[in-house]
């Protein structure tokens, strides 16, 4: 798909505006979760963020988001060796790993925002990558699964539909 009608924004040029902090479309789910952490009024600056996951879909745009916006970044992968030595360090923990409720409770620290980007089926259900039941009540905010992230995507989508059309349909 051409760049100019890229409104997941994960063309290659898109992406390499992001890295070098040009003007360009913003990957839709890493767009919704900056916007759910504005709508709070998070102030991610001095925070230590820590990224479960590296994809170019979800990780590395959030890290890069969070890095512009003054967070100190830590991304983690599967060959991270010990994993919750990492996320129990996270004023900020970002999951976007795609396994079924890997982050525990004794994984966070207490009083960490928690963004979790996973879904999963498991048992008929959709569940996330983050134990939502035993991890909810040691958090300031956590994201459930479902509708939790995925509304924040659909709306960074249907926003950067409409700045495309700004920008390529309106201006010509």
């Amino acid at each position: 798909i051409s760049k100019d009608k890229d409104a997941d924004g994960f063309h290659v040029i898109n992406q390499g505006n992001l890295y070098q902090k040009r003007e360009t479309i913003h990957p839709a789910t890493p767009k919704g979760i900056m916007t759910l952490l504005k709508s709070y009024d998070i102030n991610v600056s001095g925070m230590d963020a820590v990224i479960v996951g590296r994809s170019n879909i979800v990780g590395f745009p959030v890290a890069r988001l969070l890095m512009d916006q003054g967070a100190t970044i830590t991304v983690c992968h599967r060959q991270t060796k010990d994993l919750a030595s990492h996320t129990r360090q996270a004023d900020l923990l970002v999951v976007a790993s795609g396994k079924p409720n890997l982050v525990t409770k004794d994984m966070v620290k207490p009083g960490a925002i928690v963004i979790d980007v996973g879904v999963n089926r498991v048992d008929g259900k959709l569940v996330g990558d983050v134990d939502f039941e035993n991890v909810k009540d040691i958090v300031s905010y956590i994201t459930p699964v479902p509708r939790g992230v995925g509304p924040m995507t659909i709306n960074a989508l249907l926003e950067n539909t409409y700045q495309l059309y700004l920008k390529h349909v309106v201006k010509n």
